[in-house]
């Protein structure tokens, strides 16, 4: 007689998979299954890698460069972090000992939060938060703290409401500006905000700023840049949003020497690296002309205006204007106060999938994501489908 199997992980089994990778995969079966359904769940670009950045990356293949790359990523990209960083940013990082280049930024927030954390540390989380935060966060032992942020007063983060989420267990401020889902772009004053606080409490802070070249009004606060930040603020960028990169899994961590240096050894014991011809292909996109990436810039802002003036023109649809990242947060008050409700009715009644805000945790609840990278032709389809739809009620 056959033994019962032992039980598997409790601790992934209490994760949940990612929604907007799910909702994306949904949107592509029902698809392949023949309906017509505009996807706006995924946050991929429609524009292809620029074409300057792809023959960097032939070029590698065919010069042999195939093998094992340096685990923390080639001399040349972590150069091309550094000096990207010096000039666009006015942060000073040694590419040797503070730059680690992995497979996605997304990764790296893992590995970074692994690097500073030990098990019961509390990291604070603003909602509405990035679907990956939360459970990354639990996946290495420590305790996610949530601050919820209102859409009544623009998802405004101030030194009060991140001070009394302090405990003696606080041990790092995780941000993301521009943010996703709501596309806000962080102040000068809510950056001093979170300083003041860091300072304060000795905090570090992980700064995700994967959506920096993607904004519209306002302007990008890196975090590190600030007086006294940089000894304890890890930057996190890389390629996938402004260089439409996502399928290269390129992205990059910078900061305090011990900290990448405890990242770089859960890297080398786990995926290794990044890719070696995707990292010539990044250094490429970073060293070269930035035109593209403007124009991208541009497509996406034009896509942005168009989107919140049409849905605002139908009755029972409110979406304010983000001001970076390719996002509408949108709330339905004439179909129902709940994002997982208002998600059902757009997906079976109207074919547009996109994502419940209540993933983003409670502070979404009401909303639904709405991504634009996508054509502006599907755009235009989804806004007579959703006016349709609210006409009908």
């Amino acid at each position: 007689m056959l033994l019962p199997m032992k039980p598997l992980s409790h601790l992934l089994s209490s994760i949940p998979a990612s929604a907007t990778i799910a909702i994306n995969d949904k949107a592509k079966a029902l698809k392949a299954a023949g309906r017509d359904v505009i996807s706006l769940a995924g946050g991929d670009p429609d524009f292809d890698t620029p074409l300057a950045v792809q023959e960097a990356a032939f070029q590698a293949i065919r010069s042999g460069d195939t093998h094992y790359p340096p685990s923390r990523g080639t001399p040349a990209l972590r150069k091309a972090i550094a000096a990207k960083l010096a000039r666009e940013n006015g942060v000073q990082v040694d590419p040797n000992t503070q730059v680690l280049v992995g497979p996605g930024a997304k990764f790296l927030i893992y590995a970074v939060l692994a690097a500073l954390c030990n098990p019961g540390d509390e990291v604070i989380i603003f909602e509405p938060y990035w679907v990956s935060y939360v459970p990354m966060t639990l996946l290495v032992g420590a305790r996610p703290v949530t601050v919820p942020l209102s859409a009544a007063d623009g998802f405004t983060i101030t030194a009060e409401r991140i001070a009394q989420a302090v405990t003696p267990a606080t041990k790092v401020i995780l941000v993301n500006s521009p943010n996703n889902p709501t596309g806000r772009v962080m102040t000068r004053a809510e950056a001093e905000a979170i300083r003041e606080v860091a300072l304060a409490h000795d905090l570090y802070v992980i700064s995700d700023e994967i959506y920096e070249k993607l904004i519209f009004e306002g302007e990008h606060i890196c975090l590190a840049s600030l007086p006294d930040m940089a000894a304890r603020t890890i930057v996190i960028n890389g390629h996938s949003k402004a260089y439409a990169m996502t399928g290269w899994r390129l992205g990059w961590a910078a900061g305090p020497a011990d900290v990448i240096d405890l990242a770089a050894n859960l890297q080398s014991q786990t995926v290794t690296s990044a890719a070696s011809f995707t990292m010539a292909a990044g250094a490429a996109a970073l060293n070269g002309s930035q035109e593209v990436v403007e124009e991208m810039r541009l497509a996406y802002k034009a896509r942005r205006d168009f989107m919140v003036e049409a849905l605002n023109a139908i009755p029972g649809v409110e979406c304010d204007r983000p001001q970076g990242a390719f996002y509408l947060f949108v709330r339905f008050p004439g179909l129902s106060p709940s994002a997982m409700t208002i998600a059902d009715i757009l997906l079976e009644r109207a074919d547009i999938a996109c994502t419940p805000g209540i993933e983003f945790g409670q502070a979404g609840e009401g909303h639904v994501r709405f991504s634009i990278a996508t054509a502006m032709s599907d755009l235009e389809r989804a806004v007579e489908r959703i006016r349709r739809l609210m006409t009908s009620l």
